[in-house]
């Protein structure tokens, strides 16, 4: 019994260091997504209008996650198209911020669906990247069962910028009958190795965004569009993820455009390039099962 003391001292210490490892875990997962979120996302909260000062008839459209969190988007119908844009938008401001892109889109004609991500506008939490994926999904969701009200048959996921990365993973998980990217880039870690060639993003190493690996399950026609000038994610990442997805695909490069002034930059050229691209998905025939 002489060992007795010794060995309960030595199951402190284990239980002790036990203890120790789960809180360190648990830091350093809230230290990531702290980090995470100052690095990546820059939401903000405040709407600075709706579609209907544009003159255009929405809905506002409340979504639950898988993780319980409430998610705010606005449903823009069209009376003259069967065909829906699910828009995933970049990573700063709010869906108030996309209006006038709103309308442009609605004019090709489409039906739009665009969501705040959460910790964005109106929607709850804070923005994560497993996080976004599972807003977009209950985006998805809303689409499925709502589908036969608003007369749509046809959705095409719309990702810009960093919502290229969402958009991407979302299509890869369901049956879309379209992608397209706009501004995007191939993964988190080839933006780091860009601006951050001394791994000062290792603290948020898995966050991954890998649109590069995610693409080659999408089997869905796809266009992606990319500004010659994109002074935030460099032509050559948009062009790579292109080069990496399977076919069916179409690559359109704007000449001159940087990255927030893509649509403005293309001019009626945009228009055009997304309503041949929409129109080929109705020539294709692709069922949906």
């Amino acid at each position: 019994m002489q060992g007795g003391p010794v060995l309960r001292r030595r199951r402190t210490v284990r239980v002790c260091l036990i203890v120790v490892g789960i809180c360190a875990l648990i830091w350093m997962t809230m230290a990531g997504h702290t980090l995470e979120r100052m690095l990546i996302y820059f939401p903000s909260r405040q709407l600075e209008g709706d579609p209907s000062s544009l003159g255009l008839a929405f809905e506002d459209v409340w979504l639950t996650t898988e993780d319980g969190i409430r998610v705010h988007g606005w449903f823009v119908p069209s009376r003259l198209s069967d065909r829906t844009l699910l828009v995933l938008h970049g990573n700063a401001g709010n869906i108030s911020h996309r209006l006038e892109w709103i309308r442009l889109l609605h004019e090709l004609p489409a039906s739009v669906l665009i969501i705040d991500y959460r910790g964005y506008g109106r929607s709850e939490g804070q923005p994560f990247e497993l996080g976004l994926y599972r807003d977009a999904l209950a985006a998805w969701g809303w689409w499925e069962r709502h589908q036969g009200r608003h007369g749509n048959t046809t959705i095409v996921p719309l990702g810009e910028s960093l919502g290229g990365a969402v958009a991407t993973h979302l299509a890869a998980r369901v049956r879309c009958d379209g992608l397209i990217l706009q501004s995007t880039f191939s993964s988190a870690q080839d933006m780091a190795r860009l601006f951050f060639p001394l791994g000062l993003l290792r603290p948020i190493a898995g966050v991954r965004f890998d649109s590069l690996t995610e693409i080659s399950a999408v089997t869905a026609p796809k266009l992606v569009i990319h500004g010659e000038e994109d002074e935030i994610v460099p032509f050559e990442l948009g062009r790579k993820l292109f080069e990496s997805a399977p076919p069916p695909k179409v690559f359109y490069a704007v000449p001159g455009a940087r990255h927030n002034d893509l649509v403005w930059a293309a001019g009626p050229d945009y228009a055009r390039t997304l309503r041949d691209f929409l129109d080929g998905l109705r020539r294709l025939d692709r069922p949906r099962p």
